[in-house]
């Protein structure tokens, strides 16, 4: 099969035949969402991967001729946090695209077939963009514990994340969202206050999606007794709190987020089918996997960055 396979970090992919690698059964790929996740993977973020790898979990495609997407976490289903109904925290969890386990840059996938959910249509490239970011949304809000009236910021609301957060918050009714972003105009658009600086603004909740360079930002504009939710470091850089004993004495709560389980997905493709949220994204052919990352890195692209693998 055709596959984008990465050689080196931070180089180029190229593009070449593989084989696919992982148990279960055969899905073949259609459209494979690029996520930061990704990025940070591609920069050499994630130390304990071993090249070569063919990366990407935010899988759209078909199987026996019905679409469906694939949940990209291999859980073992036995550890007590599976049996929990928790299995983004599952102890032995293989994410799609890392290890030995091929991604979705490449025109099939085997999976666990009861990792695979139907597709309410066959729009399949606004389930690849917007799945993984709802889902995403979902979890991380219920750790937030908001209210209509919390006043909310998210840090690169611009971004594949960001841009559905903010739809997601408004979706629930929180009347005052914002969004830390230089693509103002779009966000407005949306119904979203657009701030390009944290200077004078104070927080309820702060939905963290940057990381490294606007943490402490992002925590001196936190009220006391606020709530930051971590959900992503797109730099893959070492966060250091400048002024912890200010967090401290503010009775900060910092509150990880991780991904989003099966129940959590399969919510947000409901809520996509629906209507409910609109994707935002922009479409690169497999062979310009390299252009998309190069675009998505000088922050050009507004929204989620999508490969077209097949039709």
């Amino acid at each position: 099969m055709k596959a984008a396979i990465l050689h080196q970090f931070g180089s180029p992919f190229s593009i070449g035949d593989a084989e696919p690698k992982g148990v279960g059964v055969k899905v073949d790929v259609a459209y494979t969402g690029i996520c930061g996740r990704d990025l940070v993977i591609w920069k050499g973020g994630f130390k304990n991967l071993k090249l070569p790898l063919i990366l990407g979990h935010e899988i759209v495609g078909y199987y026996k001729g019905k679409p469906v997407a694939v949940y990209p976490n291999l859980y073992c289903g036995k550890c007590d946090y599976c049996r929990a109904g928790k299995e983004n925290l599952c102890d032995n969890a293989i994410i799609l695209g890392e290890g030995e386990i091929t991604g979705g840059y490449a025109e099939e996938v085997i999976v666990p077939e009861e990792n695979l959910i139907p597709l309410p249509d066959d729009k399949l490239e606004k389930y690849a963009s917007t799945m993984d970011p709802v889902a995403t949304s979902i979890h991380a809000s219920k750790l937030a514990n908001l209210n209509k009236d919390s006043k909310v910021l998210v840090t690169g609301a611009g971004g594949g994340v960001g841009i559905h957060l903010v739809q997601y918050l408004k979706y629930l009714d929180v009347e005052n969202v914002y969004g830390l972003t230089s693509k103002s105009e779009k966000l407005k658009e949306l119904g979203i206050t657009p701030i390009s600086d944290l200077k004078g603004e104070k927080f309820d909740v702060i939905f963290e999606l940057v990381g490294s360079k606007t943490i402490n930002d992002s925590l001196r504009s936190l009220k006391k007794e606020g709530t930051l939710i971590l959900i992503g470091n797109v730099e893959g850089e070492p966060i250091t709190l400048l002024r912890p004993a200010m967090s401290i004495m503010r009775q900060h709560k910092i509150v990880g987020s991780a991904s989003y389980t099966k129940s959590e997905y399969e919510e947000a493709i409901k809520l996509i089918g629906e209507g409910k949220i609109k994707p935002v994204y922009e479409v690169y052919e497999l062979e310009e996997v390299n252009e998309a990352y190069k675009n998505l890195i000088e922050r050009k692209v507004f929204g989620r960055a999508v490969l077209k693998i097949s039709q």
